[in-house]
């Protein structure tokens, strides 16, 4: 019975894995493992398996140092990563391209390979791959004679070594930066290193790693002159690299060995064992292991009087390191900007990385602002929908009730404003959060405006036994450009919470100028309190939304918390900044500044709320009843004839049917909403292509669709403003 799809290909990640992990010590077994794997996915047509596999056996071969074969496999990988986009699987094979090429001291080739392959580990994050890509280009700055980048790029290999929790990576860069420590004479800092490596090697079972680490140690031994133990270390080294079929270590341990002998005089040993490096060196083209050992025969021919043959090796290590040299460092320079681009490289990603946060945190964001707005026009919609009916019905009521039921409409209509003005916290507070409130500057008169304000908060004030005073100071302008409601909700503010946190005593206003000339005036407003003060630990936090001192908050002072956010951001909004001083028991001030153009007398016009009206022609699109109900109501007392459509949909088709003197759209309507409504009578030939629209809604979102906003003549609110609504109808 045949394997299942799924069970095959579980086998053959299975031997990729067992393959990958034996390779520090059977390195054959390895390659059977990954030819076994590619021949099982090539049966199943799996690309990405075909690549994996094949990226394994030229990683494998080029270890081994069949360069050759490893070019091969890794070409082939590539073809299969391409073809299924994967970038990562492609620069998995391109390392093993730059290995070949380097090792046989094609190091420009190799240079380029490390660099793509860079790129995109870091693309990808990671710091395995990223650790061995260090590692090989500090092998290549060495030979460039650059030890200032071969350390760092040997550092580098450590650090992302450690951060990818390997181990084995972590030491396989120590051992060729002890290797650069012993040449600038840093002996017991090199030392200390490949002891740490082969302590690594040996707790970890990387039997091929600890053949490159005794091999360092035993060129720290040589400069200690401890030959012995050198040369124990390097015969080590040679058994582990035979058993491992490892050829670039096997090369660079019978070199050492043999230079060893030479020092020590074992000239026939040397030569022995230099034939030993030559062989394999020219066997596998490992041109620096070659010229090195011609100059080690060189010295032995030399010590030993032969001067021909001291001059035949002499001439010979010359010409191949003068070939080497010059193909390769020709090269190399045309590419040596490369190398110099790495560190621009390093911060061009760390660039890339902090652009891509600061997108993603914009994005963020904005999705959070477009939430924050559907949350606030759903929650103004559908709170002040009926807070509508209940406020307007609460004023006509009143209007014909007796003695007996005006206490209780009275009650009826504080407790309605008083959820209202919680509402317009919360809503105002979200506006001026997201930047969408702007001022509305026309001329007023000031002295009046102020006055309105304190008698507002009058007998709020006389239930607690307060007085509460204003006194404006000489040089103040009778009128002002204004935005009234701003400035009103400021005043309101900083008025209110001066009451609420008083039981004894007074709260005074006082505004006084502080500087002007013929056109503008800079006033400073102040509004001081006998209360209970501030504690000096909440200060920090006074103008944060939705905040309140615990220690001094009770149940009867209550609030939105967003008072004082709201003053601050209106402030601002005007140009200034809102400041207080408190002490606790003795009372608090808050005070600010702002520049206030002076106007002409603002032109008022007298209502004539009960013939102006009269017989004025209104549809109104209105899904809610009772509100339609009240509006309706609240327009017949002006003499105003009303035509009531239920929807977008109703208010279009009766709009074609006869001209009106006004439309008063709600936004928020089922099947057909109150924008596209209004679009659609603006663009139709019909009798009411250009009649006044108002949108009559509790969105208080609804006059910041942009897309939208040309088609209304203006936008009014919901609990309807019943002046504003009597000012825009008869503005038009």
């Amino acid at each position: 019975m045949s394997k299942s799809p799924a069970n095959n290909n579980t086998l053959i990640v299975s031997l990729l894995d067992d393959a990958y992990s034996c390779r520090v010590n059977n390195l054959q077994r390895s390659i059977q493992l990954s030819n076994k794997a590619l021949l099982l996915s090539r049966e199943a047509g799996d690309d990405s398996l075909i690549g994996r596999s094949l990226n394994q056996l030229a990683l494998f071969h080029m270890i081994l140092g069949e360069y050759a074969f490893s070019i091969k496999f890794a070409e082939d990988a590539i073809a299969c990563f391409e073809k299924l986009g994967d970038e990562k699987g492609v620069a998995d094979a391109k390392y093993s391209i730059a290995g070949a090429y380097y090792k046989t001291d094609n190091y420009h080739l190799g240079l380029i390979y490390l660099v793509d392959c860079l790129k995109t580990y870091r693309k990808v994050n990671d710091s395995f791959n990223q650790s061995r890509v260090h590692k090989s280009m500090g092998t290549i700055y060495e030979y460039f004679g650059d030890q200032k980048n071969a350390i760092k790029a040997y550092e580098t290999a450590i650090d992302t070594a450690i951060a990818a929790g390997d181990k084995n990576l972590e030491s396989n860069a120590y051992n060729p930066l002890s290797g650069i420590y012993l040449k600038q004479g840093r002996i017991d800092e090199a030392l200390d290193i490949i002891e740490r490596s082969i302590v690594i090697k040996n707790q970890t079972g990387d039997i091929r790693g600890l053949g490159f680490a005794l091999y360092g140690r035993g060129k720290v031994f040589i400069r200690q002159k401890r030959f012995d133990e050198a040369k124990r270390d390097f015969k080590r080294a040679i058994e582990i690299h035979l058993e491992a079929g490892e050829k670039l270590g096997l090369g660079m341990a019978y070199h050492k060995l043999a230079a060893l002998y030479v020092t020590i005089g074992a000239l026939d040993k040397a030569r022995e064992t230099t034939r030993k490096a030559i062989e394999l060196s020219t066997l596998y083209n490992i041109v620096i292991i070659k010229f090195k050992c011609d100059y080690l025969l060189y010295e032995i021919y030399k010590q030993e009087n032969n001067t021909p043959k001291a001059l035949e090796y002499l001439e010979l290590y010359l010409t191949e390191k003068e070939a080497v040299i010059n193909t390769q460092t020709l090269k190399a320079i045309e590419n040596y900007e490369l190398i110099n681009r790495m560190e621009a490289l390093e911060k061009e990603a760390e660039t890339q990385r902090e652009k891509a946060e600061i997108i993603e945190k914009q994005e963020r964001a904005e999705q959070s602002a477009r939430v924050k707005q559907e949350f606030l026009s759903t929650m103004s919609h559908e709170i002040r929908t009926p807070l509508n009916a209940v406020i307007t019905i609460t004023k006509l009521l009143k209007e014909r009730a007796d003695d007996e039921d005006q206490e209780l409409l009275e009650s009826l209509k504080f407790a309605s404003n008083n959820l209202l003005l919680l509402i317009n916290d919360i809503l105002d507070f979200t506006k001026l959060d997201t930047g969408k409130v702007q001022l509305e500057l026309r001329p007023c008169k000031f002295i009046p405006l102020l006055e309105n304000i304190k008698r507002t908060y009058e007998n709020l004030a006389r239930e607690k036994g307060l007085k509460i005073s204003l006194k404006t100071g000489a040089g103040i302008a009778d009128n002002y450009q204004v935005d009234e409601t701003k400035l009103s909700q400021i005043l309101g503010n900083l008025i209110g919470n001066a009451i609420k946190y008083t039981d004894h005593g007074e709260v005074d206003i006082t505004i006084e100028k502080t500087s002007g000339d013929q056109y503008i005036d800079i006033l400073r407003f102040k509004i001081t309190d006998t209360g209970i003060g501030i504690p000096e630990s909440y200060f920090d936090q006074m103008f944060d939304s939705f905040s309140q001192p615990k220690s001094i908050t009770t149940r009867k002072q209550g609030g939105s918390g967003l008072g004082l956010a709201i003053v601050k951001k209106l402030v601002e909004l005007h140009g200034g900044e809102v400041k207080f001083s408190s002490k606790v028991g003795k009372g608090s001030e808050f005070y600010f500044e702002l520049q206030l153009k002076k106007s002409d007398v603002p032109v008022t016009t007298p209502a004539k709320r009960s013939t102006e009206l009269k017989d004025k022609t209104v549809l109104l699109a209105e899904d809610n009843m009772i509100n339609a109900m009240v509006a309706r109501k609240l327009l017949s007392n002006w003499g105003i004839i009303t035509e009531h459509a239920k929807d977008g949909i109703e208010a279009v088709a009766k709009s074609k049917l006869k001209p009106f003197d006004f439309i008063l759209m709600d936004i928020h309507m089922p099947e057909m909403n109150g924008y596209d409504a209004t679009m659609q009578i603006r663009k139709d030939d019909s009798p009411n292509t250009h009649t006044p629209i108002f949108a009559l809604t509790a969105d208080i979102t609804a006059e910041h669709v942009d897309e939208y906003i040309d088609y209304f003549n203006g936008f009014l609110r919901k609990p309807i403003e019943i002046d504003k609504l009597y000012e825009a109808l008869t503005s038009v």
